[in-house]
């Protein structure tokens, strides 16, 4: 499987880049920050993930679904 790289030349990324990039809404990003599994520092009322955190991320998630979709293909 070929590694997600995150083509934004910024290297701290806002909700509205991660929103724009994933093409889902706001609800969703923050929903997911507020879990904690995707690292994020939040300065008062705004997020700001690492580009490399969210790359990692993405991939990280690509594999446990990867791997999740073998396990049930069995």
């Amino acid at each position: 499987m070929e590694r997600i790289t995150v083509d934004i030349s910024k290297e701290w990324l806002s909700v509205a880049d991660i929103c724009e990039y994933m093409d889902v809404s706001t609800f969703v990003v923050t929903s997911v920050l507020r879990g904690g599994t995707l690292p994020a520092v939040k300065f008062g009322r705004e997020w700001r993930v690492a580009r490399v955190d969210f790359e990692a991320w993405l991939n990280e998630q690509r594999a446990l679904n990867h791997a999740e979709g073998e396990v049930g293909a069995g």
